[in-house]
């Protein structure tokens, strides 16, 4: 397995695992992902097994404290001098879940927001998926004031160094 981040040539890769994990109206599409790597590609993560794209995690560094719907939208809302790391999210192609992929790349994320001396992760999850952030030390803070994303309810999970 390989870790690294991403670029305009992993475009194509990325916009197909992404689509494979969310639903429509949740995905990222290849314009939003285009942005992303090209405005924070080192902080789009893609985890490779013999070269293939197996799971990706992507967000922007921030000052503000909450994640908000205008951060899927505007790549250039980042700032890499930001205090807070914004997962938007954190996926696996569907024929390799459970296998450990996505906690070797959250795991990852962390490692590199502490090493850059951010104030921490923040993202938004659905119910189900509260106690598996936790395991990593994040603390559930509740339904999201700041986000519906693609009409959803989500939870803001928060990992403080």
């Amino acid at each position: 397995m390989e870790i690294r981040t991403g670029t305009l040539e992993d475009l194509e890769a990325v916009t197909a695992v992404e689509a494979a994990c969310f639903p429509p109206a949740e995905a990222a599409g290849r314009d939003a992902f285009r942005d992303r790597l090209t405005v924070y590609g080192n902080h789009v993560w893609l985890l490779l097994e013999e070269g293939r794209l197996t799971a990706l995690a992507d967000g922007l560094v921030t000052s503000q404290p909450d994640l908000t719907d205008e951060m899927y939208a505007d790549a250039s809302l980042h700032d890499e001098e930001g205090a807070w790391q914004m997962l938007l999210g954190l996926g696996t192609r569907p024929e390799r879940r459970g296998n450990g992929c996505a906690g070797l790349l959250l795991e990852h994320v962390i490692r590199a927001a502490r090493s850059q001396r951010r104030r921490g992760v923040v993202l938004t999850c659905k119910d189900r998926l509260v106690g598996y952030y936790e395991r990593f030390g994040f603390r559930d803070e509740g339904i999201s004031c700041h986000s519906s994303h693609g009409n959803a309810v989500w939870r803001q999970m928060r990992l403080t160094f």
